[in-house]
């Protein structure tokens, strides 16, 4: 049998070309797809959600949304607005005008409760994707904490009531309530953030002892406490997506770097789930988005995606040594001027520059394998903070829709803005 077995081995290296045959080698196997990157969107408006009849001023541009195939949509919780007297459970059926801070089109709806009926018609339908993001912030005065927020000595660092850490019952009250909301609609929650922005002083105060970047970080701690609170009534199925915050890659004096904030998180909050959620915004090439000593709301833009800042935020994440590695979730980005959030010039020039750098930017997290989804935020522009991808009036598509809609098309071979993809 041996020496058959050998005469066998022979005869294979001859019929394969080791003994100097002219044929062609086995061809190499492709190399496996980039992984793909999910998109994620925010849009409040469930006019511009649902797949259902929709006023005629909503039809195009509903359509122009859905044609980005979003994988989640974003639903943010304004808890203040929602619930001002605690007597009244939260009315996620508020009344909205549904116009764009007063202007038109508009068309009046019921608020949460229809954005979630919206995202349920969707996934009803048997579209893929569609699946609701929460994320809280915007605590009343009868929830909060302590009766005020302590003004930290050294300096004004202009402080919210809105931004008190609230009471952990009060919270899990709202979360309950918010969760039964859902699945009467038909679309339960599966991921949910506790708080919106938790190192940014408009949504998480005070975040220092003193006004003064050298002052001791004092916000982690708070947000670690929501987080307990979350947990303590998660149920099967639901994830957590930590962080939610804004993309500063420096301490202010009002508020935190990204960094610092993890690095004084406790170990128990930073592996209770395996998802980072992070802000960063792309600004125009010549922008000074990072240029601000004070705490704009876009965070420290750079017209790259920034990079740096990604790599400093999964190097804290892994000095807590988790059990599983983190991943990234980008759940707030967009081009907008220069300095996004702030003016945006619409010319044809400026909107081809700030197409080429989202299209840069969402290359660069397509293939960084720790990066998983990137939102746009928003569709409908809101002129506080205009990164939209359309006009608010609903009747201009801006260029940096194109880079989007690259990143949804694998075929493609142009990045959207009329340079090939890279």
């Amino acid at each position: 049998m041996r020496g058959t077995f050998a005469a066998l081995l022979v005869a294979v290296a001859a019929l394969t070309g080791c003994g100097g045959s002219d044929e062609e080698p086995t061809p190499t196997p492709p190399a496996p797809e980039r992984p793909a990157l999910e998109v994620g969107v925010l849009e409040g408006n469930p006019n511009l959600l649902s797949p259902g009849a929709v006023p005629a001023e909503f039809v195009a541009w509903r359509d122009r949304l859905a044609a980005l195939r979003p994988r989640y949509v974003r639903v943010l919780i304004d808890w203040e607005k929602l619930q001002p007297d605690p007597s009244a459970p939260p009315r996620f059926d508020l009344p909205s005008d549904g116009c764009m801070r007063g202007g038109p089109p508009c068309a009046p709806h019921n608020g949460i409760r229809d954005v979630l009926g919206a995202l349920a018609a969707r996934r009803s339908a048997g579209e893929d994707g569609w699946e609701p993001v929460v994320v809280i912030y915007g605590t009343p005065d009868w929830a909060a904490r302590e009766p005020r927020a302590a003004t930290p000595r050294g300096g004004d660092c202009g402080l919210s009531d809105r931004a008190r850490e609230p009471d952990p019952a009060a919270y899990v009250a709202l979360v309950r309530a918010l969760r039964e909301e859902a699945r009467a609609a038909g679309v339960p929650i599966r991921w949910w953030a506790p708080w919106n922005e938790p190192n940014h002083p408009a949504f998480l105060a005070p975040q220092r002892e003193r006004c003064d970047e050298d002052s001791p970080s004092t916000s982690a701690a708070r947000y670690a406490r929501l987080v307990d609170a979350f947990r303590t009534d998660q149920q099967p199925g639901e994830r957590i997506l930590l962080g939610e915050t804004a993309g500063y890659d420096a301490p202010r004096p009002s508020a935190s770097s990204v960094t610092e904030f993890i690095d004084d998180l406790p170990r128990d909050t930073v592996c209770s789930s395996s998802v980072w959620a992070q802000h960063v915004y792309v600004a125009q090439p010549g922008g000074d988005g990072a240029s601000s000593s004070g705490a704009p709301l876009a965070g420290d833009a750079d017209a790259s995606g920034s990079p740096e800042l990604m790599r400093a935020v999964l190097a804290a994440l892994d000095r807590h040594d988790c059990p599983r590695a983190h991943h990234l979730w980008l759940t707030e980005t967009g081009a907008g001027g220069p300095r996004p959030g702030r003016d945006r010039p619409v010319d044809a020039a400026s909107l081809d520059a700030a197409c080429e750098a989202m299209a840069d930017a969402l290359a660069s997290w397509r293939d960084d394998r720790r990066i998983d989804v990137a939102f746009q935020y928003s569709f409908r522009e809101d002129p506080a903070f205009p990164v939209g991808l359309t006009d608010a009036q609903l009747t201009t598509l801006y260029a940096p829709y194109g880079a989007w809609e690259a990143a949804v098309t694998p075929e493609s071979t142009s990045n959207g803005c009329g340079s090939p993809s890279g």
